[in-house]
């Protein structure tokens, strides 16, 4: 009792805005509720709040997105994601490579600091805020280099919505073809969502399938890295894999695995996955709350450049791969 009175100050702060986040993200799906719960949050964090706060907020960011991460599992039907995967997994691993050799290459030419690199790297290969939000506590990321890394990919899930449909129109892509390139290319769901069902139903349907079959490449992304921070901070005292090893990733495999077999009712499972997605909410309002707007003016704009550079490799690789194995 005595430690929920000290981050629960913290926590319904974190909740009370989240919760116009999330009305916020549901008036203008395209922008969503992760981005207004930072934007919100790094509003807020202007005026000097009492300390009582301090440690609900820390609560917030750290522990609840790790339970968001979890709770999104049940929204992940893994028969369809097998049907689906054997058709984009060629696809996935080459976006993948890409994703991540152009986050190293460009974020070392511009001297970006690593965690915000690997970030930008990681939400531009996978799934956007959600993969972000899954890396940061295995690299130890703070939550400046949190916000700037969503922000940044924000700025092109935006654009992807606008520049694919015409993109895929003017390429003359069949519905599997777009679906595809939407669903491995455009971070964010809800993005993908909306460019797949701007070009058609059944690229919308196809796009979707394909964007939570990407999602899954979250656990051996996440387990890769924690075994490289292991070793690389493990000179000193052994390697102590257990420590840094993502636990909270087991847990989003088991939710799909019980929302795929039924254990957990469809209605269950699709609430415990809405459930999710609003604590990310929440945990991106947290980060926002301890985000100085004016430190990331001063990091200046290398980190946006890096994610076009990103984007853009993602995006033509995609096409590329498809090209060659006959998908459009």
């Amino acid at each position: 009792m005595k430690g929920m009175k000290k981050w629960m100050p913290g926590l319904m702060l974190a909740a009370g805005i989240a919760v116009i986040a999330w009305w916020l993200g549901k008036q203008y799906p395209i922008i969503g509720g992760p981005v207004f719960g930072i934007v919100l949050g790094m509003i807020v964090a202007i005026w000097k709040r009492p300390e009582i706060f301090e440690t609900g907020i820390r609560f917030t960011s750290k522990k609840i997105l790790q339970l968001s991460i979890i709770l999104l599992g049940f929204e992940m039907n893994l028969r369809n994601i097998i049907q689906v995967g054997g058709q984009s997994l060629t696809v996935m691993l080459f976006t993948l490579a890409a994703s991540f050799l152009t986050a190293w290459w460009i974020g070392r030419a511009l001297k970006i600091e690593r965690n915000i690199a690997t970030l930008i790297g990681v939400g531009t290969a996978i799934c956007g805020g959600s993969a972000i939000a899954a890396t940061a506590p295995v690299i130890q990321a703070d939550d400046k280099e949190i916000a700037y890394s969503i922000s940044t990919i924000f700025l092109f899930n935006v654009l992807a919505v606008f520049i694919f449909p015409a993109a895929g129109h003017f390429l003359q892509m069949n519905d599997a073809g777009f679906g595809m390139w939407a669903g491995t290319a455009i971070n964010d769901t809800s993005s993908v969502v909306a460019a797949g069902y701007s070009y058609s139903d059944a690229a919308g349907n196809f796009a979707t399938i394909v964007k939570l079959t990407r999602t899954l490449m979250i656990v051996p992304i996440t387990l890769f890295l924690a075994i490289y921070m292991s070793r690389k901070r493990s000179s000193a005292g052994g390697f102590r894999f257990a420590k840094v090893f993502p636990w909270f990733v087991i847990g989003f495999l088991l939710a799909s695995l019980l929302g795929t077999v039924g254990i957990v009712p469809v209605g269950a499972a699709s609430a415990l996955a809405k459930t999710g997605k609003f604590l990310i909410v929440m945990a991106m309002v947290a980060i926002g709350l301890n985000t100085k707007l004016k430190n990331m003016i001063q990091s200046g704009p290398a980190p946006f450049l890096l994610g076009c550079c990103t984007w853009a490799a993602v995006a033509f690789t995609s096409l590329v791969v498809q090209h060659f194995t006959n998908i459009w």
